[in-house]
């Protein structure tokens, strides 16, 4: 084996006597044995010539069927990552790979083959044509030589025939991985390959469609039929790749793509006439087949290979139409292949039933219809003659076309067979979910593709097609609806008018229709009915949904609220189900009027409780759980009477729920809209408790924790009390929110925000209880890995507390905490940054005018826990207290500033008065100049309210904080009103301020010291400022 070259120490070489035992091992039938194997099979994987001896294991044909699998297996999966790795594979080896791959054209096994299909592509990507140029002509050299075989001999040549098959699929492979790379160098290898393949290949192609144009029944059971349908199926998907990857690309200039485009047209429209060829001669073929009854293997196989070659034309053509819509419709004999698979379906409907089937050997697969109505759906919007825009299509369709269409796909596609309706008896939920996933799987289904053929159809050609539903609604609605067929005629006629609701709101008159028609509908028992009550729910639903009339029409209740309601003869859960979801569509509209609607309110909220609880699956209880929400929202406050019914459903539901986290989470949802809807929630805490401990337990919070924490949030929100008497409280939930402030990075921007709202409920309760845990949680999170924005979030909650409590709930647990020592050590960190700063100094500031004194205590216990003199602390203080103010943009602010250096000069310390000559004075005086205040006339000036003409706007919302609408609203706009920022007249606080600290110093004489100092001119203007009022 080779040597790993400049490998170094670290790389082992592989024993290729040992991977080939430990190989062995890893694909036993025994159990053990794989187990104790995979260890060392990952280890072997980082072994320099692990890599080459796999291949080598898997290229050599005595080595038993298992062991090759899995050999090639671990080669796929590991060694095409690591391909370029000299650590790994020297260039001997590669070479060797390379040449091995060549070797597996008569591979038998299907999975080896598909393995090196895809190791091949993978090292094509890389290595062709530089490093592998002989790539392509090996390949082709085996299909050309295997090709001449079978089109030469009379007889099957299994050997030559396999040889081909792998050297096409092989060659689709590699044309596969080339049409995905989007460097210039990959788009320059492709067009390279293109050159090379498109003109042989085309010819191949040519020469086996013929043969196969020519084939009658009696030769299906030949097993020359069924190879020269396989190789002709390989060989048109190359041509399909190289032509997809050049149809988006002739239009580019440059690049060398546009002298393939005769090759290009010349495919696509000998494409078109070999499809209509092969599916006339497919279902002449078939028809044949039935009325012989031949079913021997080589027939069936024959037939399977045919149908699925047919297809893949379609798959062709549609993809060419999602690439370039406009410019297919362009196409020379684009066009035309469209209307003839349009008329394949024409066919399909005029004949038996039994004809359309979801098998290979049905004369028109249901697969093959899809295609048809699929294209001809997307095609319509290029056919109208009323299209406004663009360039005009010679295809336009005559009314008569229309018409016909319309009344194709009303009375053949859309009605329920039997089908739908063997799978609505048998399993009433399960039909429900899939009917709403329709709009995601409508191009696999034939009912939901028809619909959306006519939702086409009438929105292109709605001239021809409004009066034609319209004419059609006034002949059914009056004809009697008793048995089976009209009653699935009549559905499928208000399906169409559902789907075209927004066309035929001017012409259907849906007042009289409720009033006349489908309330009485509504109420029928007849056996057959629910088929037509399912539908008349989910056209109300569709009809108010897409505007097409407001929800204020008490018919429009009457009729949902008694589908969802009634249990009697004529109706089903299928009934109630999607009663329950067209309420929630009618409601969530932005005409709904609440007050048309309470007097069934009760009655809608007890039904959805009840189905939730009847529900088996939890999809349908997530479903009817989100119609609750939707009502709860809409209903507001006048949902409280019904409060206790919903939310003693909650627990037993939660229960069952398990692990389903999307309907746990939908839950949670609910009760929250319940919680904002009624505002005050005492009673329902013994819910909310326990349902936010469990949604933020561990292994539960990473699924549920954002609807736990919304929850919580709009709790206290909306809570005038966190303490009850008997049972849960909210303030049970604080240890928790402790513990996630302090542990949990991921949450901690919404935990902030809740005890932030604790706060403002209580925070006396709160501080008593929690005081020193709660602020060791604020420091141990400010001192973490938090964001810029958190670490913000927590200074702005700890400027609220001080507001909230008075200070000896706070200022020593703040202190032993650490609190005070970290903002110090902000201050004197030369790489803080400004906004935190800046909001450090609000901070200190709300102290200060809380309480100087426990300001001064702080600064005293913080100078001996740091060991360093309470100088050193005023400093950083008074230092930032003036850098930190420029940074102060809104007036309410800067006057913060300024009081709280007032309450701090007031104390009389001599750090702070030393201030006072220049940074605090020019302080002041610019405060005063930009914060004009005055308090009006009254016998009782005390008592008259401050006038501020600094803030005559409203503070920015985020001091509300998403609260609006919940009673915390209020509570924050009361702190607002009283803040001291906005009470005080901040001359007459800072006059104060000055006197008290001239007493405090030792008089007039000692303070005229600090004075003194000041520029005369500063003097006299800060003296004017006071004076003044």
């Amino acid at each position: 084996m080779a040597k790993p070259s400049k490998l170094g120490a670290v790389t082992k070489v592989v024993d290729p006597q040992e991977l080939y035992q430990v190989i062995t091992q890893a694909s036993s039938q025994n159990p053990a044995e794989v187990h104790a194997s995979s260890k060392r099979v990952e280890e072997l994987l980082d072994y320099f010539g692990t890599f080459d001896g796999l291949h080598e294991i898997a290229a050599t044909r005595s080595v038993p069927l298992p062991v090759r699998k899995q050999s090639i297996i671990q080669f796929k999966n590991k060694a095409l990552n690591h391909w370029r790795s000299r650590k790994l594979l020297s260039d001997e080896q590669r070479v060797r790979i390379r040449s091995r791959c060549m070797t597996f054209f008569d591979e038998e096994d299907d999975t080896i083959a598909e393995c090196n299909e895809v190791i091949v592509a993978k090292i094509a990507r890389q290595d062709y044509p530089t490093n592998w140029p002989s790539l392509l002509a090996d390949i082709m050299d085996v299909i050309r030589t295997n090709l001449e075989v079978l089109c030469g001999s009379p007889n099957s040549d299994p050997r030559s025939t396999l040889a081909l098959r792998r050297g096409l699929a092989l060659l689709n492979s590699v044309l596969k991985e080339f049409s995905g790379v989007k460097l210039l160098a990959g788009v320059n290898t492709m067009v390279n390959i293109i050159d090379q393949l498109h003109e042989v290949m085309f010819a191949y192609y040519s020469k086996l469609s013929s043969m196969i144009s020519a084939l009658v029944p009696l030769a299906l059971s030949d097993q020359r039929t069924a190879d020269n349908l396989i190789v002709a199926h390989f060989i048109y998907k190359c041509l399909v790749k190289m032509a997809l990857w050049l149809w988006p690309r002739l239009s580019q200039p440059g690049g060398g793509f546009a002298k393939l485009e005769p090759w290009f047209l010349q495919l696509f429209e000998s494409s078109t006439g070999q499809l209509k060829i092969l599916s006339e001669l497919r279902i002449n073929l078939v028809l044949a087949l039935r009325a012989s009854g031949a079913s021997d293997r080589l027939t069936l196989l024959s037939v399977d290979r045919l149908t699925r070659h047919v297809r893949v034309f379609g798959k062709f053509f549609r993809r060419l139409q999602q690439l370039k819509p406009d410019k297919f419709v362009q196409l020379p004999t684009g066009n035309q292949i469209v209307l003839y698979y349009w008329d394949r379906v024409v066919q399909a409907t005029n004949g038996p039933p039994e004809l359309i089937q979801d098998a290979p050997t049905a004369v028109f697969p249901v697969r093959f219809l899809l295609q048809a109505m699929v294209l001809f759906k997307e095609n319509l919007s290029r056919w109208t003659p009323f299209r406004k825009g663009g360039p005009k299509t010679e295809t336009t369709l005559s009314q008569e076309f229309v018409e016909d269409a319309v009344r194709l796909l009303v009375t053949r596609f859309i009605p329920l067979n039997l089908a739908d309706l063997e799978g609505w008896m048998s399993d009433p939920e399960e039909w429900v979910n899939l009917e709403d996933k329709e709009n995601d799987q409508w191009e696999y289904e034939l009912r939901p593709c028809g619909e959306r053929v006519l939702m086409t159809l009438s929105s292109q050609y709605k001239v021809y097609v409004t009066p034609l539903l319209e004419t059609t609604f006034k002949q059914i609605i009056a004809q009697p609806t008793v048995d089976s067929a009209s009653v699935i005629q009549k559905e499928a006629l208000y399906c169409a008018i559902g789907r075209c609701a927004t066309h035929l709101q001017e012409v259907i008159p849906f007042s009289q229709w409720l009033q006349h028609n489908l309330l009485a509908e509504a109420r029928e028992t007849n056996q057959y009915y629910p088929i037509i009550k399912r539908r008349i729910a989910w056209l109300i639903g569709k009809w108010i949904s897409d505007m097409c009339s407001p929800a204020n029409d008490p018919t429009v209740w009457d009729i949902l609220i008694h589908l969802l309601r009634d249990r009697g003869p004529g109706t089903d859960s299928v009934v109630r189900l999607t009663a329950a979801t067209a309420l929630r569509e009618c409601i969530d509209t932005v005409n709904f009027d609440i007050d048309v609607f309470v007097p069934y309110l009760s009655t809608a909220v007890i039904e959805l409780v009840k189905l939730m609880g009847e529900a088996d699956t939890m999809e349908v209880k997530q479903r009817l759980a989100k119609s609750l929400n939707v009502v709860i929202e809409c209903a507001g406050s006048r949902i409280t009477p019904h409060a206790q019914m919903i939310s003693e459903g909650i627990p037993q539901l939660w229960t069952a729920a398990g692990e389903e986290w999307l309907f746990k989470g939908q839950l949670l949802v609910v009760v929250t809209s319940l919680v904002s809807a009624i505002k005050e929630q005492s009673s329902l805490n013994g819910l909310i408790v326990p349902l936010v401990q469990d949604g933020l337990s561990p292994g539960v919070a990473i699924n549920l924790d954002e609807d736990a924490l919304n929850l919580w949030l709009a709790a206290i929100r909306n809570s005038s009390s966190l303490c009850c008497a008997g049972g849960p409280s909210l303030i049970d939930l604080v240890p928790l929110a402790v513990s996630l402030l302090s542990d949990n990075l991921d949450l901690l921007g919404k935990i902030v925000s809740i005890v932030e709202s604790c706060l403002f409920v209580d925070a006396p309760a709160v501080l008593q209880s929690f005081a020193q845990p709660l602020m060791n949680a604020f420091v141990k999170a400010l001192t973490g890995q938090a964001i810029m924005t958190n670490q913000r979030d927590i200074l702005v909650c700890l400027q609220f507390l001080t507001q909230l409590a008075s200070a000896p709930l706070w200022g020593q647990a703040m202190h032993f905490a650490g609190l005070f020592s970290h903002i110090v050590n902000l201050l004197n960190h030369d790489e803080s940054s400004p906004v935190l700063l800046t909001e450090c100094i609000y901070l200190l500031a709300r102290i200060a005018l809380a309480d100087r004194q426990m300001f001064l205590q702080l600064v005293s216990a913080t100078a001996e826990t740091m060991n360093l003199p309470e100088a050193k602390i005023w400093e950083a203080v008074l230092d930032h207290w003036w850098r930190q103010f420029d940074h102060m943009s809104e007036p309410r602010h800067r006057k913060l500033a300024a009081l709280g250096i007032a309450s701090l000069v007031s104390t009389g310390r001599p750090e702070v008065l030393d201030r006072l000559p220049n940074e605090i004075f020019n302080l002041w005086t610019d405060v005063f100049f930009e914060v004009k205040e005055s308090k009006s006339l009254a016998e009782n000036e005390d008592a008259s309210p401050l006038t501020l003409h600094w803030d005559l706007d409203q503070v920015p919302q985020s001091y509300y904080a998403d609260s609006e609408a919940t009673i915390e609203f209020d509570r924050r706009k009361t702190l607002l009103d009283n803040d001291p920022v906005r009470t005080t007249q901040l001359t007459n606080y800072v006059a104060a301020a000055l006197q008290e600290a001239e007493r405090t110093c030792g008089g007039i004489h000692i303070f005229n010291q600090y004075i003194s100092k000041t520029d005369p001119t500063l003097l006299k203007q800060l003296q004017n400022e006071l004076q003044s009022e």
